[in-house]
């Protein structure tokens, strides 16, 4: 199916949901709130579809699943329990179904189409993040949001986990002094890190590279933490691992005749999901999920570093390593006062190497719903200037994804959307805009060879303070 039959342009309102009629002697029974899904992949599928009806079922209904792939969005339709409708053709739900809420889950270069659209079509969107892939989409997704008074919601779920939380908590209490500089080093093991090369995200075109699809994450972190906006990026990449650095490839691992000597053959049929949300259906649209690392159609960098300026004086190194032995991050914040440190899942951090399946790390760490484990937790150090010994923090971990934070932020979301946020941990589309933004311009900078300001790409003016936290 082609795109223009997927994505039609048009104009219209979704009427409001009312109430039920109340029986006697009984109070009225308030409709559960309408979502639409476009994009059916293992994200969407997973985590806005499957998790979120489980968990809010009381609270909300799907009324219509959207993708290019028939096949995939009956597959998606079953694994989430859902009832609803399916479609191939997004004008076509939108207008039979008109949804409250429309959920964005597509290639992240076809995000603003279906954020602009659903916009226009009267439903609020909630998007995954990056909110879009470049300067030009994401300058048409602000004039769409003014234009229609409708609200966006990115779905930075990194915010919410208690011990990120934890930081910003400690920052907002001026815990080390005004802030001068942070250093932030985020490493993907060669398990998780390789997965980004097998699919559509290695190709710059559809996931904006790396700097976006997956440092939008810890851009967003950074503003939060840092409580400012980013005004210039100097960076430099290289695809210096993945792609065509090797010495042979194939096109998919299943076919490959050189499965038995890579070290990254990875055999899809093994996780019953992926096979049927993707590998039974790859004749409708010819994507499969296990695409070689080596293709020489890769053009994304595997190798990252940044120095982000914000407009409150304070100077970021970052860095993303795709292909290290453990998964894991590791931050320093250096203020006048002092120095605070912490990290998450570097093995040996604690004085003893801890053993940890890391290819199955990411699988694990995503498994959603998972109670506090009380034995267990993250560190903060903080040590003022002049100290003869730091003090350690300990916040408890949490075993559900994203150190917690997904189950936080969809309660939240669709539980008590109204519920207080002292730590300002909602997101919008300046939060969307500033986090993807850092990495357009980064990307940019490799490209021209130059410092990107990021008053050159959209007409945000960066604000050196965010504004107080509600």
């Amino acid at each position: 199916m082609q795109r223009r039959n997927f994505l039609k342009t048009t104009s219209l309102a979704a009427g409001g949901v009312l109430a039920a009629p109340s029986l006697s002697g009984m109070a009225p029974v308030l409709a559960k709130k309408r979502l639409a899904m476009v994009g059916t992949g293992g994200r969407g599928t997973g985590f806005w579809g499957k998790t979120v009806l489980d968990n809010y079922g009381d609270l909300i209904e799907f009324v219509g699943l959207c993708d290019i792939n028939p096949g995939r969005v009956e597959a998606a339709k079953k694994h989430m329990g859902a009832t609803c409708p399916t479609f191939t053709d997004f004008e076509k739900m939108m207008k039979a179904q008109k949804p409250e809420v429309l959920i964005v889950t597509t290639m992240d270069s076809t995000h603003h189409e279906f954020i602009i659209k659903g916009l226009e079509m009267g439903a609020d969107v909630i998007s995954e993040k990056p909110m879009t892939t470049d300067e030009v989409k994401c300058q048409a997704i602000l004039e769409a949001e003014r234009r229609t008074g409708r609200k966006v919601t990115i779905g930075f779920n990194y915010r919410y986990g208690p011990h990120m939380t934890k930081i910003k908590e400690l920052l907002m209490k001026d815990r080390v002094g005004k802030l001068v500089s942070v250093d932030f080093n985020w490493y993907l093991n060669v398990y998780h890190g390789s997965d980004y090369f097998r699919r559509w995200h290695g190709i710059k075109a559809k996931s904006g590279s790396l700097w976006v699809h997956k440092a939008t994450h810890h851009f967003d972190l950074l503003n939060w933490w840092i409580n400012s906006e980013p005004v210039a990026v100097t960076a430099m990449g290289s695809l210096d691992h993945y792609g065509s650095n090797n010495s042979f490839r194939g096109i998919k691992c299943r076919t490959c005749e050189h499965k038995d000597k890579c070290k990254f053959y990875y055999d899809v049929t093994k996780d019953k999901y992926y096979t049927a949300l993707y590998t039974d259906n790859e004749g409708h649209d010819g994507y499969f999920r296990d695409g070689c690392v080596w293709r020489s159609e890769i053009d994304i960098y595997d190798k990252m570093s940044a120095q982000i300026q914000y407009a409150n004086g304070v100077v970021v190194n970052y860095s993303l390593t795709t292909y290290s032995p453990y998964e894991g991050w590791r931050i320093a914040f250096n203020g006048v006062n002092g120095r605070l440190d912490s990290w998450q899942d570097i093995p040996y951090q604690r004085g003893v190497f801890e053993s940890v399946d890391q290819a199955n790390r990411h699988a694990q760490e995503m498994t959603q719903n998972k109670n506090e484990v009380p034995t267990e937790y993250e560190e903060i150090i903080v040590m003022d200037n002049f100290a003869k010994q730091p003090e350690s923090i300990k916040v408890p971990k949490f075993k559900g994804g994203h150190g917690g934070g997904d189950k936080r932020m969809h309660d939240m979301i669709f539980r008590d959307p109204n519920m207080a946020d002292p730590f300002g941990l909602k997101a919008g589309t300046r939060d969307g805009a500033m986090s993807c933004l850092i990495g357009i311009a980064a990307r940019k900078s490799i490209e021209l060879n130059r410092k990107v300001l990021i008053t050159e790409l959209t007409d945000l003016k960066p604000l050196a303070l965010r504004g107080k936290m509600s």
